[in-house]
């Protein structure tokens, strides 16, 4: 909303359009100190209900804008939406992986699109009530809208007349309304939410402190460095490319504007894509392919001067910038718990991203007017993202690789042992085997000798007398005393 209806802010507080700069300051200062402070009441209090009160606290700064007369209290209104989207951002990403988990991916992808349909959405509603605005203050607008320091119209826009202002008074009220009055209801379905459970937070799955990677600081702090060089390449590039155009490309007017919104709606388009395509690749993999999207057409824009390349390279950019920042975060939960305090870190690196790097690239294309220096900036920033994520997945998987190989060395070495002590084992069995043989060979011996004797000693009274003198020796044998004729013992 803050690029078309630049111009008509700066004429409600009586200030020249270079003169209010400080605005963009407070509220990327106001989203850092939302970023830090929604990352620390995530982690104790309702999600849902958090995410309620920071809608309300950016429909009121909406509604108290268009009546505003005061530069001090409009960058103080500035401050406090972007505190509140600031805790948004943070709040939308988290919920997201509390209620999804692993699986967020696909729905982080539809999350960030939301953002990138909104940009587009919202310079199509701010303009509703313009359309009648003279030729020459459109045309300012969209300068303005470029966030160019050295290009910004000079005129003071406190000499336009009453009657302009009215109109644009006009046409920025409805528009600021319009989409505060959107942001109520999506406020009022987020209390409904809360009113439903006791806590979101309890209901989905928030994730265990056992979860925490080996290295997750050092993980969480590559990441932000990461986010900080993506989102200051991203906004660097979609604020800078239109003067770009005009100055190096030489372009008309509507062709520089043409170009701005390839980049914005091949953005808007692979972000909606990546919605499909995250269900079918993983993070890392979609992480991967978009830098090396990014650094080849980067490298295009930077060093062929042509203006197909300019074209083609533009759309390749805005299209391989899409998906890494939903892509890594999902990335992240995969190899740690990312709760509050983690996720503000990557906004508050996005944040600072978007407000150093864009100052910087202004400052140093005001010092060096021939020196292409927002494509040398897309060029660095994307090497320098496609050296940090394979010093992150290493980081990540290190740990995990060694435990895996530890446990592999263990099951090893118990497989050996379990292996050397089957020979003695059967050894063992086998010579008790042995004996449990011999045991039943003798057992059944002595019963088959027992039986013939038996018989011996029951045909007695009908043997010759050589039997008869063998029998004592025999009932010896067997233990019984002899029996005589009649059957009576001896004496």
């Amino acid at each position: 909303m803050l690029g078309p209806t630049f111009p008509t802010l700066a004429a409600n507080v009586g200030k020249n359009v270079s003169d209010i700069y400080y605005i963009f300051v407070g509220r990327s200062l106001g989203s850092l100190g939302g970023s830090v402070v929604g990352g620390v009441l995530l982690d104790c209090m309702n999600a849902s209900l958090l995410l309620a009160l920071s809608m309300l606290g950016t429909m009121s700064g909406l509604y108290a804008i268009p009546w505003c007369k005061e530069s001090l209290l409009l960058t103080i209104l500035m401050s406090v939406i972007g505190g509140s989207l600031g805790i948004l951002d943070t709040g939308g990403n988290v919920l997201a992986l509390y209620t999804w988990g692993s699986e967020a991916g696909p729905h982080l992808q539809a999350l960030h699109f939301s953002f990138a349909a909104g940009a587009f959405l919202a310079p199509i509603v701010a303009q509703m009530d313009s359309r009648s605005s003279e030729p020459e203050e459109i045309a300012g607008a969209e300068k303005t809208n470029q966030s160019v320091l050295k290009l910004v119209p000079t005129a003071s826009a406190a000499s336009t007349t009453p009657a302009l202002n009215d109109h644009h008074n006009e046409g920025f009220l409805w528009s600021y309304i319009f989409i505060g009055t959107y942001i109520l209801f999506v406020s009022f379905l987020f209390f409904v939410l809360y009113s439903k459970s006791s806590s979101a937070r309890d209901k989905s799955k928030a994730p265990a402190q056992d979860r925490l990677a080996k290295y997750h600081w050092p993980l969480v702090g590559l990441l932000f460095v990461f986010f900080f060089f993506y989102v200051g390449a991203e906004v660097t590039y979609g604020s800078y490319v239109f003067t770009y155009a005009m100055v190096f490309a030489e372009m008309t007017e509507s062709q520089a504007a043409a170009l701005n919104s390839l980049f914005w709606g091949t953005f808007a388009v692979c972000r909606g894509a990546a919605i499909f395509g995250a269900a079918l690749l993983s993070p890392a993999t979609m992480i991967v392919a978009s830098l090396l999207c990014s650094a080849a057409s980067s490298a295009a824009l930077a060093f062929v001067h042509h203006r197909a390349a300019l074209w083609v390279g533009t759309a390749v950019y805005g299209a391989s910038m899409a998906t890494i920042f939903p892509s890594g975060i999902a990335w992240i939960e995969q190899h740690t718990a990312v709760g509050g305090k983690t996720a503000s870190l990557f906004v508050v690196g996005a944040t600072l991203g978007e407000m150093c790097i864009p100052v910087a690239v202004g400052y140093l294309q005001g010092r060096y007017h021939h020196v292409p220096v927002v494509m040398y900036t897309a060029f660095i920033t994307s090497i320098v993202t496609v050296l940090l994520f394979p010093a992150m997945y290493k980081l990540a998987n290190w740990p995990q690789q060694r435990d895996l190989q530890e446990v592999s060395d263990r099951e090893t070495r118990k497989t050996l042992l379990s292996n050397s002590r089957l020979p003695e084992d059967e050894e063992e069995e086998e010579h008790v085997r042995e004996w449990n043989d011999a045991d039943f060979e003798v057992i059944e011996m002595n019963g088959k000798q027992k039986n013939s004797l038996t018989d011996t000693s029951c045909r007695i009274p009908g043997d010759s007398p050589a039997e008869i003198s063998l029998q004592p020796h025999l009932d010896d044998a067997l233990g019984n005393s002899p029996v005589i004729a009649d059957g009576s013992p001896g004496e």
